[in-house]
């Protein structure tokens, strides 16, 4: 049985890719059904309910300009509220007030982070994925998946020091490729 949560991700998420094939209906009633939701973000993180709905319409400008943007293979809802947060950020530096959360909402911030951990599980897969298919198994398996080296060496057929020097030169070109110094 699927959660509330789940049912309006799938129905965001196909109102989405709808619009991306050209569906200007679905598209309306994407922004339409996303204006609550984004009402409802902005005003438990602000006081003044203009400021809510001025970044209500910022957000969703955003949303149309950065539409090609979205991966349609990603969590729908992760996407969105990467962008609402960017526009909550951007409002508060340019405000230059601070927000300091209540115990009581503690819930509903760490909820939030589902969304960050998904676009930080996206940006891992991207980068994996510029690492040749024996060098990311390897990688995933000892430092994603948990495996000792032992275990990965067993895995493979690999020595364990074989396993050992493959991982650090893998994180070692990852370095590279983000601009890091290795």
């Amino acid at each position: 049985m699927r959660t509330s949560h789940e049912r309006a991700e799938n129905e965001l998420k196909a109102l989405m890719v709808a619009a991306l094939a050209g569906d200007g209906a679905a598209y309306h009633r994407l922004l339409k059904a996303l204006t609550p939701h984004l009402r409802a973000y902005f005003a438990r993180r602000l006081h003044v309910g203009a400021e809510a709905e001025d970044l209500v319409q910022e957000t969703l400008i955003a949303i149309h300009t950065k539409r090609a943007s979205y991966d349609c293979s990603q969590p729908f809802t992760a996407w969105l509220h990467a962008i609402a947060r960017y526009k909550l950020i951007d409002h508060f530096r340019k405000s230059g007030s601070r927000k300091t959360v209540a115990l009581e909402e503690a819930d509903a911030v760490t909820a939030e982070s589902d969304s960050e951990a998904a676009e930080a599980a996206r940006d891992v897969e991207q980068l994996l994925a510029t690492l040749p298919e024996a060098k990311r198994a390897l990688l995933r398996q000892v430092k994603l998946d948990g495996l000792s080296t032992a275990e990965a060496a067993a895995a493979t057929g690999m020595s364990e020091s074989a396993v050992k020097v493959g991982v650090h030169r893998s994180l070692q070109a990852l370095i590279k490729r983000i601009g890091g110094k290795a």
